[in-house]
């Protein structure tokens, strides 16, 4: 069963880097991926790799501790998606769904890594 999880965990988080990967892609093609973290065909680069070592690691380890800290950093994207879903500003360049979208799939994702992470 515990096995059973960290698949699901590691399944659930390569389809949401899936997801992300091709927001990243369709942001960049509009010119409205932010700068200031680099540009954006090095996101389009990194972001497989990550996605595919955290899918490993849950998917190969199941180690507790892996989907934990995963857990943690991807829980740090809930305020500017629940900003940019229930309070968006005029100046927010992507529609309140996207970041509703978004909300709904972190959820879910965070849900499958505690499930694997606390053996819920």
């Amino acid at each position: 069963m515990r096995e059973q999880k960290f698949r699901q965990a590691a399944f659930v988080y390569l389809h949401v880097g899936i997801l992300y990967e091709g927001a990243t892609f369709q942001m960049w093609r509009q010119g409205i991926l932010p700068e200031r973290m680099g540009p954006g065909w090095i996101w389009l680069l990194v972001g497989p790799v990550v996605v595919g070592v955290v899918f490993w690691a849950l998917w190969k380890w199941h180690n507790a501790w892996v989907a934990r800290v995963v857990w943690f950093i991807a829980a740090l994207r809930v305020p500017t998606l629940i900003g940019g879903t229930f309070l968006p500003t005029t100046d927010q360049l992507l529609a309140p769904a996207f970041y509703g979208t978004a909300l709904l799939v972190v959820m879910i994702n965070l849900a499958m890594l505690a499930r694997a992470g606390w053996d819920l």
